[in-house]
């Protein structure tokens, strides 16, 4: 699963690559750990009990939310949040995942995994991937409201170039294509699940360090 990913771009260009309002979001562009703040593009209604008016859609936007969901009581770390979706039928996410309105876009530059064995200096080797038909695209999360405004990112088998990195699996990204963006931010879980698949490995570009990408708005 990633641990780190850079989403070097500012609200403004997220806003314009996936049709959102950006409203105040102060975000500028950078790195983005376990437990910081990123922005995510919803339709949903945070902070409002009960399902969206029937019928009715709401304004795609981008809104600040933690990386990182409390665990249930259950998993016993009541600190550490939960980053990724593993079980898509977990019952801590199934009812989530059917509702569109708690889907929501994570956007994203670049991802890193770890890597297996280690480098030069003896350290864990980092894997940075980028994508070469999208310098800014969406992993799909999955978001939660409960003592912080939250999100996970959902991964899935990993392809072709996370299993030469030793991984096993890999974040779900989203195609370019608007309308799987819409798809999984209002369309039924019948669909939106048929996007929960490895991204081509010949759409992906892998290097040892940080890339810092030109941003939208400067390249």
């Amino acid at each position: 699963m990633p641990m780190l990913y850079r989403l070097d771009a500012p609200a403004t260009a997220i806003a314009r690559a996936f049709d959102a309002r950006a409203g105040t979001d102060p975000w500028t562009g950078g790195p983005v750990s376990p437990g910081r703040f990123a922005p995510v593009v919803t339709a949903g209604r945070e902070f409002i009990a009960g399902p969206r008016p029937a019928g009715k859609r709401l304004e795609t936007r981008i809104t600040p939310r933690l990386w990182g969901v409390p665990p249930p009581p259950s998993a016993g770390d009541a600190g550490r949040g939960v980053l990724t979706v593993r079980n898509t039928q977990s019952p801590f996410w199934i009812g989530n995942l059917r509702n569109s309105e708690f889907r929501c876009l994570v956007p994203a530059t670049a991802f890193m995994e770890w890597g297996a064995g280690t480098d030069r200096e003896g350290k864990r080797r980092q894997h940075w991937f980028t994508l070469a038909d999208q310098p800014l695209f969406a992993f799909a999360g999955v978001w939660k409201d409960s003592e912080v405004p939250s999100f996970a990112i959902l991964t899935c088998e990993a392809n072709a170039a996370l299993r030469a990195a030793g991984r096993d699996a890999m974040p779900v990204i989203l195609p370019a294509d608007p309308d799987a963006h819409q798809t999984w931010l209002h369309g039924g879980w019948d669909r939106a699940q048929r996007l929960v698949t490895p991204y081509s490995s010949s759409l992906m570009r892998s290097q040892p360090a940080s890339p810092h990408l030109p941003r939208p708005d400067q390249a």
